[in-house]
């Protein structure tokens, strides 16, 4: 069926982008699937699978029994939970108090501190510096260390800068003629309005926090206080098949010689990436929105 009204080069052209998106989304999408297909496969018909593979063989539920029912998981589960709500919690308020500060004109040195900002983002301190600062405060070997790393990122500061600086100047004169101090004016006028981009940026921290690894393996001595990543990490590098599952849990499982290690890798990792998906859908409508305010202004 024709569309009226579009010349034979755009219809070609909208069929190229529309090819190529499906594309795109089958490369995203396939290897997910198949780990979840390895995971709920049969252990014992697991090692026949390839990696496309997209539909389980068999159903099996036992591998994410084995898995949490292990000690390091359950840990590594409250840690990362622990870790990604107080983080995400105190970013999102550190954030949006120094963007709604910077972006009020008559702040003294705004402009410097703008620049102090962007200055991060290019030269990032590394990381000797920031480890000794951490063991001259007393955080190593503490959630707080992984938890203070990037408080408040610059880009996600500069999304919020940008949105709170389009807000009409006329509601907060109108919130201050009616006896809002500067907080009210906040919290009542500028938050509910700054909803969209506020969601986006707690989504980037959400992810952000879930995934760290690296800053948690250089400070977390402790296994106790590692996050559910770097057990996933510690899992994949070595390998070993009893040490994930447990010596108990390994003589409770009538088919311990059946489980595959390519089972346990793929279900540990749907493991770390559920509560993404899950949350992601749960802000998606305020994401295209929040993601473009501040660039354009009219």
């Amino acid at each position: 069926m024709r569309l009226p009204g579009r010349t034979p080069f755009e219809r070609i052209e909208s069929a190229i982008i529309v090819s190529t998106l499906l594309l795109l989304t089958i490369v995203c999408v396939q290897p997910l699937v198949n780990l979840l297909a390895v995971s709920l496969s049969d252990p014992a018909r697991v090692p026949g699978m390839s990696g496309l593979a997209i539909v389980p063989r068999g159903f099996s539920t036992d591998i994410y029994a084995l898995l949490m029912t292990n000690p390091a998981v359950q840990r590594g589960l409250v840690n990362s939970a622990m870790i990604t709500v107080v983080g995400t919690i105190l970013s999102v308020i550190a954030t949006a108090l120094m963007a709604w500060g910077l972006s009020r004109p008559g702040l003294p040195y705004r402009r410097a501190i703008f620049v102090l900002v962007l200055v991060t983002i290019v030269f990032e301190p590394g990381m000797i510096p920031d480890y000794f600062v951490n063991r001259r405060l007393g955080l190593l070997n503490t959630y707080w260390s992984v938890i203070f790393y990037k408080l408040v990122n610059a880009w996600y500061l500069i999304i919020l800068v940008r949105f709170f600086e389009e807000i009409p100047k006329e509601l907060l004169e109108a919130a201050e003629i009616d006896g809002a101090n500067p907080f009210q004016v906040f919290w009542m006028v500028v938050l509910p309005l700054a909803r969209p981009a506020l969601a986006t940026i707690t989504l980037f921290y959400l992810v952000f926090r879930w995934n760290e690894f690296f800053r948690a393996m250089l400070y977390l001595s402790d296994p106790n206080l590692w996050p559910l990543q770097l057990v996933l990490r510690q899992f994949v590098i070595e390998g070993d098949k009893l040490a994930m599952v447990g010596v108990t849990d390994m003589n409770a499982y009538t088919g311990a010689s059946a489980i595959d290690i390519r089972a346990l890798k793929a279900g540990m990792i749907m493991l770390t990436i559920a509560p993404v998906l899950i949350i992601y859908p749960l802000i998606l409508k305020y994401f295209t929105k929040g993601t473009m305010s501040g660039a354009v202004k009219g």
